[in-house]
């Protein structure tokens, strides 16, 4: 099955379906993509804090794939904000994946209270990157609409993608208008709430109308949205499940359903952007 792609505003595309690795232990790692990839998948998307690069690039040495085939994504470590750090991350990054360059690298928070503030300079790390090659395309992650703003207002240049936390009880509308204001795609993290909407009633229903797992009519309706998603599993059945979204559409009534289950910020339930503080020690 074609995975559809999204157009990105620095004129690639990306596949609009992946594979996510967040939580995959490191030693598995490399049987979980394996995997995916026989599965079909053919986006992954990792982070150095992850810690499982090169569980992921293992995978993909010994899949068999070209290199053209594929979509990697790698995210910055919180703590190598500094544009030395970043410039120097990213080749760590690149022989864990036995790369010579990632489809998207994104800072993956902001952390407004760290570096006194400064993300920019880290964004505009980040471009030099791409314009070296070692990135075809940059992004961000888990940037508000003011961090979004700052950054294009002082560098000019705007950001492929911004991969923020995004599902039925939390639809981050606010955000998701901000990309859409600068021409950035929204890649949804958590796309079904760690699962937290898998027993919603609404979202039964709506999955005995169609035939379909709660799973995948929390996709569909993602897909139906224009966002990226990337669910994760350990499990070749889970996985297939989550690939076979493409055989059914949910009506407007069925949207408008799911879309109404969004609880505001008490849906989230990863941290918020604003106070994320956190450095890997």
């Amino acid at each position: 099955m074609t995975v559809p792609t999204i157009a990105l505003n620095d004129g690639t595309s990306i596949p609009q379906l992946g594979f996510g690795v967040f939580q995959v232990e490191p030693a598995r790692t490399a049987e979980v993509v394996t995997s995916a990839l026989e599965v079909g998948y053919r986006h992954v998307d990792t982070a150095q804090m992850y810690r499982n690069e090169q569980g992921v690039g293992e995978a993909i040495a010994t899949s068999g794939l070209p290199r053209e085939e594929l979509y990697v994504t790698t995210k910055l470590n919180n703590g190598f904000h500094r544009p030395a750090d970043v410039l120097t991350s990213i080749d760590v990054s690149l022989t864990k994946l036995g790369l010579d360059h990632v489809d998207l690298f994104l800072i993956h928070w902001p952390l407004p209270t760290r570096y006194d503030g400064d993300f920019v300079s880290t964004w505009q790390a980040m471009v030099e990157v791409r314009e070296s090659g070692r990135a075809t395309s940059v992004g961000v992650s888990n940037f508000q609409p003011e961090h979004l703003d700052r950054i294009v207002a002082e560098t000019g240049v705007v950001p492929a993608v911004n991969q923020v936390e995004v599902h039925p009880y939390f639809a981050n509308d606010t955000v998701r208008a901000a990309n859409l204001r600068h021409g950035v795609a929204t890649e949804a993290w958590s796309p079904i709430a760690q699962g937290a909407v898998l027993g919603d009633a609404t979202v039964e229903k709506v999955a005995a109308e169609v035939g379909r797992t709660p799973a995948q009519v929390t996709l569909r309706w993602h897909l139906q949205r224009g966002d990226i998603v990337f669910p994760k599993s350990n499990r070749i059945e889970r996985m297939r499940e989550n690939f076979a979204v493409f055989g059914f559409e949910l009506d407007d009534a069925q949207m408008q359903a799911l879309s109404a289950l969004d609880r505001g910020e008490p849906g989230r339930t990863g941290p918020n952007p604003d106070t994320m503080d956190w450095i890997p020690s």
